[in-house]
């Protein structure tokens, strides 16, 4: 069975080596929705794939990341990138250009080391991350699986190499959660207080 949650951010780019000479040029923003999709072949104690409010923190913290800020490719034009961190306080670098399908890529990558880490108390079986929707427009979207997520062809994507300001981090109700992520530490979900024996 798969699950979807849809979350939304407005973040500015720029594309280089793309066909459009505005889009490759000029520094851009769009009305982002990002779709989460999870599958398992199991419901949980509350007869569910995954609660929804599980991914309240953790998965959208990184997708919120990208609110209001400029996402840049950490190969763009040396003052470019310089002037992004100078003027914007809300900035994320990624090792790959943000395209929509990079950005879908991005996202798969992120959430799935979260779900990987995430010890899950109340009885989700086999979770994992089907696939992840990037809309950049209200017509144009691209969607990423497993196979284009880690697919070498693409660009590597490292977690080391995704990159958020100052001001990005110190928002998240949790300041050292990337690098907790980035270490491979262990995210626990809250406990269930306790549960309805249903027969």
């Amino acid at each position: 069975m798969l699950i979807r949650k849809l979350f939304g951010f407005e973040s500015a780019h720029i594309v280089r080596n793309c066909s459009t000479d505005r889009c490759r040029r000029s520094l851009h923003g769009h009305s982002y929705k990002v779709e989460v999709l999870l599958e398992a072949h199991a419901l949980d104690h509350g007869q569910m794939v995954y609660d929804f409010g599980l991914m309240k923190t953790g998965i959208r913290d990184v997708i919120d990341a990208f609110d209001h800020a400029v996402t840049f490719w950490d190969r763009d034009d040396a003052d470019y990138i310089a002037a992004c961190q100078r003027l914007s306080a809300r900035w994320v670098s990624i090792p790959v250009s943000p395209s929509a399908e990079q950005f879908a890529r991005i996202f798969f990558v992120m959430i799935d080391a979260i779900l990987q880490r995430t010890i899950m108390v109340n009885g989700e079986q086999d979770v994992c991350l089907h696939s992840i929707i990037a809309h950049e427009t209200e017509t144009g979207y691209a969607q990423c699986f497993r196979e284009d997520a880690y697919n070498p062809r693409m660009g590597e994507i490292a977690l080391a190499r995704i990159l958020f300001s100052e001001q990005v981090r110190s928002e998240w109700k949790d300041p050292d959660f990337y690098e907790r992520l980035l270490r491979g530490e262990s995210f626990t979900n809250p406990a269930v207080p306790h549960q309805v024996d249903l027969g």
